[in-house]
């Protein structure tokens, strides 16, 4: 295991447990050659240092796949690496190319769904996590490639899971290799349905498990020469005979006994049967019943497996037949009889079961107790009949029962494979084998010696292919490996084996003799093998012995070796059982040639064990081995508890323990250049910021630290035994040293810091009580000159006193007086101001008056002379009338009538207000109402469109329903060609244009053309010669598109042409043409090169504007495909015929005569009632318009596949410059340049694509569709690589693929959304993944925070897996709280019932993502009017219709 050096104080270490096995502590105190360690637990333990091993305190927590990469390869690291990945139920580990699978004891189907069969599926071993898919894909690969057999060798106690695994294997065969079904049932559902039949017989009760397989078997998996399984056989080895006669408690017998004493009430009597506590086979163990375990249910399951495996009922009969008898056979007990040294039945109870085991048998009784109790004995006088004693028909009734029941096993056996079905002609084979494993009890007999001796084979086979793989992989790094010794067990072996002098030759020595006793044989023994070293006798015992096995020592009780040995193939058995009246038990007994039938001969379990020994080996040797070793992690059958003594055990008992001891003979420990730099660079900084290579860099390293045995390879540094731990323990004793430097640097760093401080306090302190002493003095110097100051002024303040009072009396006399005179002053001007005022307001009045006066006195002057006038002119007599005056009464009646009039015109002004209220609401109303009318109105116009188009499309299902119908009796058109008439007629309409050359031979019975044999004749003639006409069309036409026609702007030119002339020659509207079929097989050819992206672009780009044109234009036909009765045009000759078919041409044909000539062309899209081959060729071009679209987006996938797995993870080269202080690395431009270098790849490959697409003018909507699914695969592959590899799931890798994504999504920016539409969302889940392999504080995040705010759309399978494979190899942080992982394993619990929501991995989707609906409605009208025919048709006076329109 290698030996542990440098142990030093603080060293963490691992020591043993008696609990635990293995528990981890630190170093506290080293006295000589003990340590004293303070464990995890609290205890402190001394332990030698020779049994105390380095921790590595950098292993990532959740342990590392391969256990080859461990830094200390012991018992502990091992252990503890498989506790580890257990807990996070990652149930595989490698060790090298050896899988250790251990058993879960719970479902977790999303490891074995098709997606998981999907991923293993030609990838290397090592690339993606361990698991079982891995190393079945790695044998069906070398069988398939090399042409060699391949073994998995699959081993592990009962409950490991070694019948799951089986399984699992041959699940994943049968997907590689196709499934080849035999009655309905595929071959590897066959193998698995014989399981319980050969568990009921060949299955029994042991000290450790309950159902514990006594045989070996061998799945042959067979393959024809195309890899595909081809048959199938099982070859079972190494029985345990022994078992049926003897058994040990608490153990019991085979399963089959105790389920035919469980068996239906009518069975039991039927056999004489009880229970199986009566029987002396079984009655030796006080076990009869396992605890949860339904003897009589087993029953029943057992009939239906052997009905299903095709075991008839009668031949069931007959199996548990022989059963019963065996079980009677042992209750025949013999005594002494009256004559010497002979034997007699013992009682009546032993006469009974004679009787019974002979009507089982259906031999006679008298003969099977002749056979039991004499023997024969030839002699060359005279056949001697020879009494046996009572303990020797004993041995021969057992051998007996032993023979017997062997020879079922084998019938069972050979059934099995018959029903399965072999295949004598297949030359390759994988071969599953699952046999018994190493068994240590308390009570070891000759059974534990027997598989003992096979698990020493296997483990030398195990080892020499393990030695072969470590050699494999120095030489691939070219290093010297040729003074490793080799592990081996070979001792052992010849301890048993060999000839003379093994053990087993002791053993059938000893049995030969009829003196020999177990003493004898242990006494042989011990004076044999005294100086061997493998070879213990024990101090306290005269007849046992151990043997030291890879596993461990083994103490063997020898006192029934001797009787369960022998097996005597006596020839009265023979005889007797091939004389049966059963044709079942004479058929196990065939007659043996006369030479071998004349006597008894001695036949020895152990060689007979030997020797199927020797054949399964020889079986094994002959394939390439690979080793899955199944391990029960715990005794209580319970998911997530890890009993460590147990699991260690096991990985004893399983090899895998010997394989380290193989391992650590040569190079324990190997590192990559950048792993091995990165760890111990700090041993030697000088040689980092050196321009080294990083190989020579590793070498000086080891160089300086003067180790010596090491090997430099290509890739990798290999290591011997110990020096990691020594190297380790001088770079702990390094980073001490930093740690020290740094500490007394930093104390040093605070002590000057507080000096600086205190002398800075000092240096205050002094200045603030400075600062107090100057203000005092400062203070007290003024005060001095103030009062001095003061005192001057209080005397000249004396002599002044009087002066200053006479002063300021006369002062202030004068301001009173100023006061005054300024007061008097202001009175006086404001006594002007108003003054001036009032006098101009009298003047103003004066003014006024005086106006007023001149006025009236003109007027009294003007009426004084008007008085005059008056005087002068009245007559002299005034004659007095009386006047009546009617003024005032019309005044009056017109005033009342104004009045009236105002009333009423107020009240119609009233009334008129109200009716123009009411108008306006009526207005609203009337508006609301209208603009809702236009509302339904365009509603309906909607709805009435929307009708239509489903009218439309019904129609135009219902037709090509009605067409596909008729399709299976219709006669393809090129197959018409050969046999039709030329000459004869096809009508596209009623107008009966002639359209085509390809026509039906049968006519109208209808039609007129029975009748005018004379004008058919006429026409004969010139219909020849149009057909001919627009054959040559044809062929012009087709000879045109195969060319490179190109594009008129935007629109591609082939694809219009071809619309225009289709529709010009009316080719929708007729029953049978060969245009379509000629325009599908030039596609089809110009498309054969798949891997011409330019050529598939240019033809998506014309195929989907020609069904875009056709799905606009065709309209299918109610008669569709079928032909319409038609009746012959009035006009007979050929020009009448044509004049009008002019009149019937489409309405989107215009056609005139111009100068003589015939021109049209097409303006606009008009549909037109398409017939069957329209809507037959409309179909095709669908169909290819997909073909050529999943082309182009299959070869982009093919194109960035192998990008991908490098985009991945980031290139360890890369990684160097990661280490401090390196100086090899790149410029940081140059460095992101190169490690996005990948990316930039993918990069380049889209945009090519992307340009080649565009240059071709494919529709944006299928540019659009074809990204999303790339980006889409980009996502699937890059996420299920994530979650299959846990190199990937760290924090620097998380920013690589960051970096990677960001290019992808400068990408689909700069390809806007035109092109790039929805790519960049597609990405969600390796995005999400990423973001939260690159957030900081993962421990702080709630299980709710992560499925809700940062990975929404990841599962909580996949958020648990990405969880515990994370590692963090820049920062050192920790991945979530425990809490949160407790949390995910809750909800997969709770969820494990759902296969979809089990399942981590995602399906990539290559199906079409579009219908021609689709492409109908994201595709602009095409304007085909102006299209420029090309030269190659333009000439020609047939296609003059395709010439652009001048006005």
């Amino acid at each position: 295991m290698g030996t542990p050096v440098n142990i030093i104080i603080g060293s963490h270490v691992w020591v043993e447990d008696p609990t635990v096995a293995w528990i981890d502590g630190h170093v506290t105190k080293i006295t000589g050659e003990n340590a004293e360690v303070q464990t995890s637990n609290g205890k402190t333990v001394v332990a030698n240092l020779s049994k105390v091993y380095p921790k590595d305190m950098e292993a990532p927590a959740g342990g590392v796949d391969d256990m080859t990469k461990l830094s200390y390869l012991h018992e502990s690291g091992v252990l503890q690496n498989l506790a580890a990945r257990y807990q996070l139920n990652e149930i595989y580990t490698y060790t090298g190319n050896i899988l250790i699978a251990i058993n879960p004891f719970q479902r977790l189907p999303h490891l074995y769904d098709s997606h998981m069969m999907t991923q293993y599926k030609g990838a290397p071993l090592g690339e993606l996590s361990p698991h079982v898919f891995a190393v079945a894909d790695v044998a069906y690969r070398a069988m398939i490639n090399e042409g060699k057999s391949n073994s998995i060798l699959v081993s592990g106690e009962s409950g490991a899971g070694k019948t799951e695994t089986t399984k699992m294997l041959m699940r994943y065969l049968a997907y590689l290799g196709g499934r080849v079904a035999t009655e309905g049932r595929t071959v590897e559902q066959q193998v698995l349905e014989s399981n319980p039949v050969l568990e009921a017989f060949g299955n029994a009760k042991t000290v450790r498990n309950n159902n514990s397989s006594r045989f070996g078997k061998f799945v042959e998996i067979q393959f024809n020469r195309q890899g595909k399984i081809s048959g199938a056989a099982i070859r079972t080895y190494l029985l345990e005979r022994s078992r049926v006669c003897q058994i040990s408690d608490p153990e019991r017998n085979y399963h089959c006994f105790y389920l035919l004493c469980a068996a239906p009430q009518e069975i039991v009597e039927k056999y004489k049967l009880g229970k199986p506590s009566s029987f002396h086979y079984l009655n030796q163990s006080n076990c009869y019943e396992l605890v949860g375990v339904s003897d009589a249910h087993d029953y029943l399951a057992t009939r239906r497996a052997m009905d299903i495996v095709g075991i008839s009922a009668q031949e069931q009969d007959a199996i548990f037949r022989v059963v019963a008898g065996i079980l009677h056979l042992g209750n025949i007990d013999f005594t002494k009889g009256q004559e010497i040294d002979s034997s007699v039945l013992k009682d009546d109870k032993s006469k009974f079961h004679l009787k019974m085991t002979a009507e089982l048998l259906m031999c006679d009784s008298e003969a099977l107790k002749d056979a039991l109790c004499k023997r024969v004995m030839i002699t060359p006088e005279e056949v001697i009949k020879r009494p046996l004693d009572p303990h020797a028909a004993t041995i021969s009734r057992d051998g007996l029962a032993k023979t017997i029941y062997s020879r079922l096993f084998d019938w069972i056996v050979d059934k099995i494979n018959v029903s399965i079905g072999q295949d004598p002609t297949s030359k390759s084979l994988i071969g599953v084998l699952d046999i018994y494993g190493f068994e240590s009890f308390k009570t070891n007999s000759f059974e534990q010696f027997c598989i003992n001796f096979t698990n020493e084979k296997l483990q030398q086979h195990f080892n020499q292919h393990v030695f072969k793989m470590e050699q494999e992989e120095y030489t691939k790094e070219e290093i010297d490996w040729s003074y490793i010794e080799f592990v081996d067990n070979q001792d052992v072996l010849d301890l048993i084996e060999k000839k003379p002098g093994g053990i087993i030759a002791l053993l059938d020595e000893a049995c030969m003799f009829p003196k020999s006793t177990h003493e004898t044989f242990a006494q042989k023994l011990y004076q044999t093998f005294k100086t061997h070293k493998r070879f213990i006798k024990p101090k306290l015992s005269r007849t046992d012995f151990s043997i030291s096995h890879y596993a461990g020592e083994v103490l063997y009780q020898s006192d029934q070796f001797l009787d369960k040995n022998k097996d005597y193939v006596v020839a009265e058995h023979q005889d007797l059982l091939s004389a049966s009246k059963c044709s079942f038990v004479s058929g196990l007994f065939p007659s043996l040639p006369d030479e071998t039938s004349k006597s008894s001969k001695f036949s020895s379990i152990g060689s007979r064990f030997k020797l199927q020994l020797q054949a399964l080996m020889e079986t094994l040797n002959s394939t390439e081995p690979h080793y899955v070793r199944c391990v029960k992690p715990n005794n209580l059958l319970k998911p997530a508890v890890f009993e460590n003594l147990n699991v260690m055990q096991q990985l004893r008992c399983g090899g895998v323990l010997e394989a380290i001891r193989i391992s650590c003979a040569g190079y324990p420990t190997r590192r990559i250049f950048y792993e091995f730099l990165h760890r111990f660079g700090v041993l030697a900084p000088e040689i980092l910021e050196g321009n080294y290579d990083e190989k020579i860099a590793c070498g000086k390293i080891l160089e300086k630290k003067g180790l010596t045995g090491f090997q430099i390879g290509k890739t990798k540094v290999f290591l011997r035994a110990g020096q990691m731990a020594e190297l380790d323990a001088r770079r702990a004793e390094s980073l001490w040293r930093r740690k020290l430097a740094f500490k007394f640097k930093k104390q040093t760093k605070a002590a000057t810091v507080i000096q600086a401080r205190w002398r800075c306090y000092r240096a205050h302190s002094y200045h603030k009580k400075l600062k107090r002493a100057l203000i005092v003095t400062q203070c007290r110097w003024r005060g001095r000159v103030a009062r001095k100051e003061l005192r001057k002024l209080k005397m000249a303040a004396r002599e002044t006193g009087a002066l200053k009072e006479a002063k300021d009396k006369l002062e202030k006399t004068v301001e009173d007086l100023t006061w005054r005179l300024q007061l008097e002053k202001r009175l006086r001007t404001d006594l002007e101001e108003a003054k001036g005022q009032e006098i101009a307001k009298l003047q103003s009045s004066l003014q006024a008056t005086q106006s007023k006066l001149d006025e009236t006195t003109e007027m009294l002057a003007k009426e004084r002379e008007a008085v005059r006038k008056a005087v002068e002119e009245a007559p002299p007599v005034i004659k007095e009338t009386t006047v009546h005056v009617e003024d005032t009464e019309k005044i009056d009646s017109l005033t009342a009538e104004v009045e009236n009039l105002k009333a009423s015109f107020q009240s119609e002004q009233r009334r008129a207000d109200d009716a123009e209220n009411k108008f306006t609401e009526a207005q609203k109303i009337s508006e609301e109402r209208q603009r809702k009318l236009h509302e339904s109105e365009g509603k309906v116009h909607q709805l009435q469109e929307s009708f239509h188009r489903l009218e439309e499309k019904l129609a135009n299902v219902e037709s090509e329903n009605k067409v596909l119908r008729q399709q299976a009796v219709s006669i393809a058109p090129s197959k018409l060609l050969s046999g039709r008439s030329k000459s004869s007629l096809q009508r596209s309409s009623e107008n009966g244009l002639v359209i085509n050359t390809e026509t039906r031979t049968t006519a109208d019975p209808l039609s007129p053309s029975f009748n005018m044999r004379e004008n058919y004749e006429v026409e004969d003639k010139p219909q020849k010669s149009l057909n001919e006409k627009q054959q040559e069309h044809q062929d012009l036409l087709i000879r045109c598109i195969a060319q490179d026609l190109g594009f008129a702007g935007s629109r591609p030119v082939a694809a219009c042409i071809t619309y225009k002339c289709l529709l010009q020659w009316r080719s929708f509207e007729v029953e049978r043409t060969s245009v379509f079929d000629r325009i599908i097989q030039t596609i089809g050819h110009a498309i054969e090169t798949q891997d011409n992206n330019e050529v598939l672009a240019y033809w998506l780009s014309n195929a989907s504007t020609l069904l875009l044109l056709l799905q606009r234009t065709l309209k299918a036909s109610g008669a569709a495909g079928m032909a319409p009765q038609r009746r012959r045009s009035s006009s007979a000759t050929l020009f009448g015929r044509m004049t009008q078919s002019f009149r019937g041409t489409p309405q989107g044909v215009n056609l005139s005569f111009v100068n003589g000539s015939l021109t049209g062309g097409v303006d606009k899209l008009r549909q037109v009632e398409a017939k069957y081959p329209a809507l037959l060729f409309k179909q095709q071009l669908t169909a290819y318009v997909e073909k050529i679209y999943g082309m182009i987006r299959d070869n982009l996938k093919k194109e960035i596949s192998p990008l991908l797995g490098l985009c991945i993870q980031a290139p360890r080269t890369s990684r160097a410059s990661l280490v401090k202080g390196t100086s090899r690395s790149l410029g940081n431009a140059a460095g992101q340049q190169a490690l996005i270098a990948h990316w930039q790849g993918i990069v380049k490959s889209l945009d090519s694509f992307l340009n080649t697409l565009k240059a071709n003018h494919v529709p944006p909507f299928l540019v659009r569709k074809v990204f999303t699914q790339i980006f889409s695969f980009i996502n699937v592959q890059l996420f299920n690589s994530l979650l299959l590899r846990r190199e990937c799931c760290s924090f620097s890798n998380g920013e690589y693929v960051k970096a990677g994504l960001a290019e992808l999504e400068n990408w689909c920016y700069k390809s806007t959304d035109e092109y790039a539409g929805s790519a960049w969302d597609e990405l969600k889940h390796i995005r999400q993944a990423i973001g939260f392999l690159v957030i900081h504080q993962k421990p702080k995040k709630t299980l709710d925070e992560i499925s809700h705010d940062l990975c929404p759309v990841l599962s909580v399978q996949q958020l648990y897996r990405i969880s515990t494979m994370y590692w963090d190899d820049k920062y050192g942080t920790h991945s979530v709280s425990p809490e949160v992982i407790s949390n995910m394993r809750v909800l997969m619990t709770e969820d494990s019932n759902n296969p979809v929501s089990n399942s981590f991995l995602l399906d990539d989707d290559s199906s079409i993502p579009f219908s021609v609906d689709d492409i109908s409605k994201s595709m602009d009208p095409i304007d085909i009017s102006d299209i420029e025919p090309p030269p190659l048709i333009r000439e020609n006076s047939g296609f003059i219709f395709l010439l652009p329109r001048t006005d």
